[in-house]
């Protein structure tokens, strides 16, 4: 929403945002381009440039794989180079499929290191249009940055998916957002082939933020490891929200949930989770969850589809192996997949989310149906997606020592 706002003449607001270090770190971004921003409580208005600026100094994306990913094509737009810089730790995620895509359509880009830090440049001037390819099982926010961008593009373009597309519900919000920009594509049945036409106008808008289910999903296992009764509000299951399959994975494992107009209830049955065999091509981000619920179930779980968990902020198949291995979970690793013996006997212990917040919320999850204390080092990391993660566990009841989270 931020993305699209920056590329509408004009003003937009964005109700309900979520202040994160991803947020903020897209909302500098989108200001160095050349936006204005009024970050009031509970909203934020945009009044785009009549046309992007080159930055003037480098824009710092931390470690947010999603702002580099998005702003590398919208920065072709500008009317000079931009420079990203980005953690070191996020070198070893991939972002060279979509500088070829890029160069396919006319964007030069370099990489390089300075003061020990990794940086990209992006030549503006703009994007010529035409034919390009882009891996679909790589990562789903190559294809979003291409559709944020090509509208603006000289010519019409033409973005060929090489390989079955995964993560597919988020390119699909991607669409839904430009759509309310007022922005067209054609989009094949299988999201194999995408027509962009050229020279099309992004119109301003107002929007709100919704619920997210990626970090609800937490809530509501914790919900069923417990047996407990909790009912998640602002959570709109008929949007355009892949990770709303959690819902159907919950029921599938025997916990009873409701779908309302705007939350999920989950109670507990009293009785043992079912295992589950999952494939998460299209939930990478539920894998962690998946994970620490498969420990509680009766049988053996697999979870299939999950080698994209190699590439994020941690190698999170291992980091799941490790943490979760060292509180007595039975989890066997391979390239693509976990399997998890469940009904494991889990205690409390020491764990490193190995600077991930998807683990670190994981590893609490997991935490509070084992027994004894379990210490989460270097906890922050969850300001990262959800910085009132623990804060909202505290209001459910949870017992927690330590840690200051209030922003």
């Amino acid at each position: 929403m931020l993305i699209a706002a920056l590329l509408s003449r004009g003003v937009s607001s964005i109700s309900g945002p979520l202040i994160s270090k991803d947020t903020e770190t897209t909302l500098r971004a989108v200001k160095a381009l050349g936006a204005k921003v009024n970050e009031r409580k509970g909203c934020w208005t945009i009044t785009s440039a009549d046309s992007l600026k080159a930055p003037y100094a480098p824009i710092d994306c931390g470690e947010s794989g999603a702002t580099l990913r998005f702003m590398i094509p919208v920065a072709a737009l500008a009317d000079g180079p931009s420079t990203f810089l980005f953690a070191k730790s996020f070198e070893e995620r991939p972002v060279e499929p979509l500088l070829q895509s890029l160069k396919e359509l006319g964007v030069e880009t370099l990489a390089g290191t300075v003061d020990a830090k990794a940086y990209l440049k992006v030549q503006g001037g703009g994007i010529q249009g035409g034919r390009t390819h882009i891996p679909g099982d790589v990562s789903s926010q190559f294809i979003s940055g291409l559709m944020f961008a090509c509208p603006l593009a000289r010519g019409d373009t033409e973005i060929i998916v090489t390989t079955p597309l995964e993560s597919r519900g988020y390119v699909e919000m991607t669409r839904q957002v430009l759509a309310e920009h007022g922005i067209n594509m054609g989009v094949s049945e299988d999201f194999r082939r995408i027509q962009i036409p050229a020279n099309q106008a992004y119109k301003p808008c107002d929007q709100r933020v919704p619920g997210d289910f990626s970090s609800a999903a937490f809530l509501l296992a914790a919900a069923a490891i417990t047996l407990s009764n909790v009912a998640v509000s602002n959570l709109e299951y008929r949007l355009v929200q892949g990770d709303n399959a959690i819902v159907d994975v919950l029921k599938q494992m025997g916990v009873n949930g409701k779908v309302r107009s705007d939350k999920i209830q989950i109670s507990g049955t009293g009785e043992p989770l079912k295992a589950l065999d999952v494939n998460a091509k299209d939930t990478p981000d539920l894998v962690p969850v998946y994970t620490a619920l498969a420990c509680y179930a009766r049988g053996r779980s697999r979870i299939l589809g999950a080698q994209r968990l190699r590439l994020k902020e941690s190698d999170r198949l291992q980091s799941l192996y490790l943490e979760l291995g060292k509180m007595g979970a039975d989890i066997i690793v391979d390239a693509d997949s976990l399997t998890v013996n469940g009904h494991c006997k889990l205690n409390g212990v020491e764990v490193d989310p190995h600077n991930d917040h998807r683990i670190a919320m994981a590893c609490a999850v997991a935490a509070l149906g084992a027994e004894g204390e379990t210490v989460i080092h270097n906890a922050e990391c969850v300001q990262k997606s959800y910085p009132s993660f623990f804060i909202d566990l505290k209001s459910l009841g949870v017992d927690l020592i330590g840690g200051k989270f209030n922003r």
